[in-house]
């Protein structure tokens, strides 16, 4: 396993979140629907908006957990192998999500 190559991927994907992760859209949404103008569906959808960039806040906020707790594992040498069965997490899997910590099969237990 060409552990650079998952190291690039990381960092790449990293900085494309914190990159992204200024507050820009969601301070935005929120002055603007913070006016409270127009009728009750124009407040909904202002309410919706807020809430829908909060959500994406949290989830990019876990991917960069995940990422650095992925940095970590790859310098300790414990990249590719499965946190709950120890097995290694396979090749094609790894190249998709290079920050999951199970490989699929402890996956799907998990949504069972």
């Amino acid at each position: 396993m060409n552990v650079s190559v998952y190291k690039d991927a990381l960092l790449k994907k990293r900085s494309e979140l914190v990159e992204g992760a200024g507050l820009n859209s969601l301070q935005s949404s929120m002055e603007h629907n913070s006016g409270r103008q127009g009728d009750m569906a124009d407040q909904a959808t202002g309410n919706n908006e807020v809430h829908i960039q909060l959500r994406l806040k949290q989830t990019d906020a876990k991917i960069l957990q995940a990422i650095d707790e992925a940095l970590v594992r790859l310098d300790k040498g414990a990249f590719g192998l499965c946190r709950d069965c120890g097995e290694p997490i396979a090749v094609a899997r790894l190249n998709a999500i290079p920050w999951t910590r199970v490989c699929i099969a402890c996956k799907e237990k998990q949504k069972a």
